[in-house]
């Protein structure tokens, strides 16, 4: 899942976009020899998440899946039968347990009778998040949001919500192919290489083809909006943003700057390394912000209006929490901000002289 919530004033960085026009349902974009582009519906702001078609022996296989549901299931049945010429898949993989990329992955791997290739933390948090589906909120993530400063109707809006993770998804494949960082995965014709990053999900699979000089980077990097870097209740004094910067600041050691990217939102793009010192300068400045306004000790709520410029409300403040949180506890762990909790249980902040 991409960022919904807009940063404030993001960089402008100058990419180049190679291809004037996008897959349509009927008809399939070849990135590279062998390598074809498809979109799957999503809805809402983003509209759709790229997927990506790698030609094999007998068949193709598939990069990250769409979310689960009958119009993405009809999607695939149409991807089949028209771009990817009656052929059948040949295994699926995942990028990272979100399910824009997973959510179809047991309907496919059942249908084709194929192998999920993805890392082993984003299978296992995958599937503890889907055993959540028909579960009563918990009181540990009430607290975690009572603390972050959301009030009464708030806390009643997550309860009733709670659970949705699993709703998009197929059931899950009940086994998988373990990929790891640094693996080489014979995908076609060419080789491609496992290169892992996190903060934005805990184990996420780009994969880097040195020949084809692509990468596909999930939603690791993404070339107009940027990734949704959040803590969540079952790991309140995680620091994902400190492991996302620093992930970026890897990939851009470990893959060269003259690959095509291929992201899971927006279109492929030249300017891989531009992308990258853009997006870790855009946190850095938000982060000088944030120092800013907590001068003077503040929630998480009131942290809003530095890091977005959307308007938050029910639709999206799970998601700003989440993210503002991210930036608080980063500040937190490098001794630059300090946190008490009053007798309400809520948070207060306060920058470190």
């Amino acid at each position: 899942m991409a960022n919904s919530v807009d940063e404030a004033k993001p960089e402008r960085v100058r990419l180049v976009y190679p291809f004037a026009e996008g897959p349509t349902a009927s008809v399939a974009v070849e990135v590279a020899p062998g390598v074809k582009w498809l979109r799957m519906p999503l809805g809402g702001r983003l509209a759709f998440i790229n997927v990506w078609a790698v030609a094999e022996d007998d068949g193709y296989a598939i990069i990250d899946t769409g979310i689960g549901g009958a119009e993405t299931v009809q999607a695939w049945r149409e991807a089949f039968k028209g771009p990817l010429g009656g052929a059948r898949a040949t295994r699926v993989f995942a990028t990272h347990m979100h399910p824009d990329h997973i959510g179809m992955s047991g309907w496919l791997t059942r249908k084709y009778q194929c192998r999920l290739w993805i890392t082993r933390l984003e299978f296992l948090t995958c599937r503890s998040l889907a055993a959540d589906t028909g579960r009563e909120a918990p009181e540990d993530g009430v607290r975690f949001y009572r603390a972050a400063g959301w009030d009464a109707e708030a806390l009643e809006t997550y309860r009733a919500r709670f659970g949705f993770f699993g709703k998009a998804l197929h059931a899950l494949p009940d086994s998988f192919h373990r990929l790891r960082d640094g693996d080489e995965v014979q995908i076609g014709d060419h080789l491609w290489r496992v290169v892992v990053g996190s903060g934005h999900s805990p184990e996420h699979a780009c994969l880097y083809c040195p020949e084809l000089k692509l990468m596909i980077s999930g939603d690791q990097v993404l070339p107009r909006i940027s990734s949704n870097v959040a803590v969540f209740p079952t790991e309140p004094d995680a620091n994902p943003l400190h492991e996302w910067l620093t992930s970026l600041q890897r990939i851009k050691t470990q893959v060269p700057d003259d690959v095509l990217v291929l992201p899971a939102h927006n279109d492929p793009f030249h300017g891989l390394h531009a992308r990258i010192d853009a997006l870790v300068g855009g946190h850095e400045r938000n982060l000088e912000r944030l120092r800013k306004k907590i001068s003077e000790r503040r929630r998480v709520v009131d942290v809003f209006g530095v890091l977005f410029r959307t308007v938050i409300d029910e639709t999206n403040r799970n998601l700003a929490t989440g993210e503002s949180l991210a930036h608080l506890n980063y500040l937190v762990a490098r001794g630059e901000a300090e946190r008490t909790r009053d007798e309400n249980g809520v948070d207060w902040y306060r920058a470190v002289a």
